[in-house]
């Protein structure tokens, strides 16, 4: 705030007291007022205004300069009337008593629906291991009912388990910090893990699989990186070739990192769609060609992966094949081969 803008902002009461002084002024000069005796008068009517006005505008800009610096060092802005002194003067304090209410009422508003969130999360989370029995009885009448169709069924009880496992972790992807544990992860460990949980994928394909440069071990949670990697996997399957597929994990320790990377020669994706992989419920134009997506995957692997505190990468050619490197950085913590 300037002092320009200030006296801006009082043109109407300083245009008031000098009209009035003007026609007081001619006043004195028709009854023959000595000049000296007008400037005196001058003096004494506004000197005190400037004087108040100057006082004024010296607290108003301390006040504001004070708001817009804890503004500028504030992550949460809305926290400004919880942080900012109470004013001395009748406008600043009005201002706080506002801000504090208005405060308030946000919080209310904010807690109430994260209740909301909350309870729809548990809901979501209590369904899901619900929905497990069933799921479980089911696969336990096609283990015992062998033949070309039950292996159908089980193929497709195999996709919605996937989708249920989706459902979850999407719920927590927002909580990550509650529900993870780190610990010493094989990298070789769980690649084979993954590798066998998609087995009937690779061989009804017929794409040959290469996990040979995997190794190391990695600080982190197995759960949540066997999801990212069963994501990662489960595209290279789905988005592969029908013929002479491969797919190819393998591992690098660098200086200041390990990269575990997913090559595989499918069919790639566009260069107008390679941007945007990672956005929630983008599905592209192989989305679009095979109709399974549901550009969740992807967008799940990136916001776990910040979570986690990973980088994950994706570079693709189309018609040549797709790699996605996970980073897993080397900080506090070591990494360790």
């Amino acid at each position: 705030m300037s002092m320009k803008e200030y006296l801006k902002d009082r043109t109407i009461f300083l245009l008031i007291n000098f009209i009035l002084f003007t026609v007081i002024c001619g006043i004195m000069l028709l009854i023959n007022i000595s000049t000296s005796i007008i400037f005196l008068i001058f003096f004494i009517w506004f000197f005190p205004i400037f004087t108040y006005i100057t006082i004024e505008f010296t607290k108003q800009k301390i006040l504001y300069n004070e708001l817009n610096s804890i503004m500028d060092n504030l992550d949460k802005k809305y926290l400004l009337a919880e942080i900012m002194k109470e004013p001395d003067h009748i406008e600043g304090k009005l201002l706080y008593d506002l801000l504090r209410q208005a405060n308030k009422e946000m919080h209310e508003h904010v807690k109430n629906y994260r209740d909301r969130e909350n309870e729809y999360r548990e809901y979501i989370e209590t369904w899901v291991h619900e929905i497990k029995t069933p799921i479980a009885s089911t696969r336990l009448i096609i283990e015992n009912n062998q033949n070309h169709i039950t292996r159908n069924i089980k193929d497709e009880i195999k996709k919605i388990e996937e989708y249920i496992e989706q459902v979850l972790y999407y719920s927590r992807s927002n909580n990550v910090s509650k529900d993870y544990l780190i610990k010493e992860v094989s990298l070789a460990d769980l690649v084979r893990s993954v590798i066998k949980r998609n087995s009937r994928d690779f061989i009804s394909k017929g794409i040959t699989i290469d996990i040979e440069g995997v190794e190391g071990t990695v600080y982190s949670d197995a759960k949540w990186l066997e999801f990212i990697l069963n994501q990662l996997i489960g595209n290279a399957t789905k988005y592969n070739r029908e013929r002479d597929g491969r797919v190819t994990i393998d591992s690098v320790r660098n200086e200041n990192n390990i990269i575990l990377t997913i090559e595989d020669n499918g069919i790639g994706i566009l260069d107008k769609d390679i941007n945007r992989v990672f956005e929630k419920g983008f599905t592209g134009e192989n989305g679009r060609k095979f109709g399974e997506s549901t550009g969740i995957g992807l967008y799940l692997c990136k916001k776990l992966a910040d979570q986690l505190g990973l980088g994950l990468v994706l570079e693709s050619d189309a018609g040549e094949g797709t790699k996605v490197s996970i980073i897993f950085p080397l900080g506090g913590i070591n990494l360790m081969c």
